[in-house]
Order: C-alpha cells, then sequence, then structure tokens
C-alpha cells in the first residue's frame, strides 16, 4: 500500500507526480528544487540560498508525513555545477545530525526551472 503526502509548506507537484509516497515506514520524497511555496517562484540567490529554500521545502514534505531530517537515511543530490559543491555542502551540513545520511551527488546537464540544484530524500519514519 502507497499513500500520497501532500503539504503547502513545499511547492506542488508540476507534473504527474506525488510530493512523496509513504510506503509502509519508508517515504520516497520527489526531488525539490528551490521554489517558494508560497510565491512559485525559484528563490533568487547563490547555490547557499537555493540549497537552504531546498531543505526549508524537503522539511515540509517531512512533516507533513511525520518526520524530521533524523529520519532521512539517503539523498540525491542533483548539482547544475559542480562548482558549487562546497557551498551546497555547507548548508547541508546545517540540516542533519551525525550520522549523516548516505548520500550521491552528481552534475547534470540542466534542472527544472534552470534551477541550480535538487535534492531528493528517502526517510525511515
Amino acid at each position: 500500500m502507497r499513500d500520497a503526502i501532500s503539504t503547502t509548506d513545499a511547492p506542488q507537484a508540476i507534473g504527474p507526480y506525488s510530493q512523496a509516497i509513504k510506503a509502509g515506514n519508508l517515504l520516497f520524497a520527489s526531488g525539490q528544487i528551490p521554489i517558494d511555496p508560497a510565491t512559485g517562484a525559484v528563490v533568487a540567490g547563490d547555490i547557499a540560498a537555493q540549497t537552504r529554500r531546498v531543505f526549508e521545502n524537503i522539511a515540509g514534505v517531512l512533516k507533513a508525513a511525520g518526520g524530521s531530517f533524523d529520519h532521512v537515511v539517503k539523498t540525491t543530490v542533483f548539482l547544475a555545477d559542480m562548482n558549487d559543491f562546497a557551498a551546497m555542502n555547507t548548508v547541508y551540513g546545517e540540516y542533519f545530525a551525525q550520522p549523516a545520511p548516505a548520500r550521491s551527488t552528481v552534475q547534470v546537464a540542466r534542472l527544472p526551472r534552470d534551477a541550480r540544484v535538487e535534492i531528493e530524500i528517502v526517510a525511515v519514519l
């Protein structure tokens, strides 16, 4: 059985997908880009500002599912430019206690809405 998780604290899905799916005690969250859910616009600013917005969106999804960053076991980070890794990583480290979740980070050719970062998570609730 799978249940869709939806919240106004993160951008609404802009296609045929759910913000997150809860299957048993697992939460699979779709990738979040730095869209402000109140305005629907990509936030202005550098990679740190965009990464912070992404994590605020993820926090909203986690809260709607009854979880927190302490429940995250795996993340995947997609960067438009790997030169942004250090700045993204600094912000990333602010959201996770040790032990940090497993992570993959890849550079991609392009992200939706020309965002500089997208992050998806898997959590155990």
